[in-house]
């Protein structure tokens, strides 16, 4: 079988939990026989145009390739490139023949992918993972209002509009007519969440048409769940980039309170804070300016060392303020035994139950997430128990054997049809 994994980034540009997981998946396609090429669509943030092609090689396989994609549409989600990418990608699926196309993301490949595909090859099975809101909201696909933080509980045009008031009602009309349209040429689609699918039938996609498959993680073999919980004073640890819908400033304020209880703990936050605005930037400098030394700010760090980083605290935060589908870092905290202070929303709420195998609160709530900081401080015992109730996660091998059941069982139907 022939499966080419197309994503809108590469982990070596953009190390974002969607392209980690597409790249993740990609390697384990691989190890299960399959014939892989992994597509990751760039754009000038992260490589320059090179006259002549649409692509650049990435890696030293030769299996891997980036599709410059400079000119997109990002409010149809459009490739609007029909003179250069379009007829470059129909090229590319022409001369590999993938027996499976499997997207990660319709940023920059543009939502006519799955209908170029069907066009080129017509008996190619075509799978999306929904791994956020994107064709659902405009809002960066985060469901959250633009006036203020609120959350989004459901997108139609007249509330699209209300946050884009700049943006005609029609607009957005067209915008949903569009996305439905061209995601008809899909034969399957994956939630990693039973939350996300949810979102996208109450959208309109098909609800037989949406499996759940969870992320799985590289197998990194045993022996490092042991709880590390320390003698004095609690670690606590953040992952991930630093922007204001992963809640750093809830979980800096937060912090800020405890410090003036003088509540005994240590937070490391890991991460950098890349294409942030001048005063987001200014916002998290002054309070880890008022927070150090307890909180550290430790930068950013390779995907290859976050195991090791992660082991060395006695729990992670995730603090995110929008509905998180499915969080890597969650799944790597669970792995080595690590506790997780989250948000109890979205995917999150799946992921983590509270008192169980960590601590949930409400979202955006400063005092709520330093009350779940202070009961771990303060009672050891619920640490050690919280450990112990660590849920592991599929390997990445078993959730590929899952989607290649999966590819397997639409195969019938789109022959027949064909």
């Amino acid at each position: 079988m022939r499966v080419l994994v197309a994503a809108h980034n590469h982990p070596a540009l953009h190390p974002g939990g969607t392209e980690i997981f597409a790249h993740d998946l990609f390697r384990a396609y691989r190890r299960a026989g399959c014939e892989t090429l992994f597509l990751g669509a760039t754009n000038q943030i992260h490589r320059q145009a090179r006259p002549g092609t649409s692509f650049q090689g990435i890696g030293p396989a030769g299996d891997e390739v980036l599709l410059w994609s400079g000119h997109f549409d990002r409010f149809f989600m459009s490739q609007i490139d029909l003179y250069g990418v379009v007829p470059d990608l129909a090229e590319l699926l022409r001369e590999f023949r993938p027996d499976v196309v499997h997207i990660h993301h319709l940023l920059l490949l543009g939502a006519e992918f799955p209908h170029i595909v069907r066009r080129t090859l017509p008996e190619c099975r075509i799978v999306i993972t929904l791994h956020d809101y994107y064709p659902i909201c405009h809002h960066d696909g985060l469901m959250v209002r633009t006036s203020g933080k609120e959350l989004c509980h459901k997108a139609t045009p007249d509330r699209c509009h209300a946050c884009f008031k700049d943006i005609a009602l029609d607009r957005f009309v067209l915008r949903e007519s569009h996305l439905k349209a061209l995601l008809r040429e899909v034969d399957r689609f994956v939630a990693p969440s039973r939350f996300l699918r949810q979102r996208f039938i109450e959208w309109g996609l098909e609800e037989d048409a949406i499996s759940v498959i969870p992320n799985g993680l590289p197998h990194r073999g045993v022996g490092a769940r042991a709880p590390r919980i320390s003698g004095d004073r609690p670690v606590f640890g953040y992952f991930g980039n630093l922007n204001p819908w992963k809640g750093v400033p809830v979980l800096l304020e937060a912090a800020r309170q405890l410090i003036a209880e003088r509540v005994p703990f240590e937070l490391r936050v890991h991460g950098g804070a890349p294409f942030q605005s001048e005063s987001f930037r200014e916002e998290i400098g002054r309070l880890f300016g008022e927070t150090a030394p307890v909180v550290q700010q430790r930068g950013p760090y390779r995907r290859e060392d976050v195991a090791d980083l992660i082991a060395a605290v006695d729990c992670t935060i995730v603090p995110s303020i929008w509905w998180e589908n499915a969080p890597l870092v969650i799944q790597e905290a669970q792995a080595l035994g690590r506790p997780v202070i989250a948000s109890n929303i979205g995917g999150m709420a799946e992921m983590i139950e509270d008192g169980v195998n960590g601590l949930t609160v409400a979202p955006n709530d400063p005092r709520a997430l330093a009350s779940a900081i202070r009961r771990f401080v303060e009672d050891p015992a619920l640490g050690r128990r919280l450990s112990a109730n660590a849920r592991e996660p599929d390997d990445i091998d078993t959730t590929a054997r899952r989607y290649l059941e999966l590819i397997e069982a639409i195969e019938p139907a789109r022959i027949e049809a064909a």
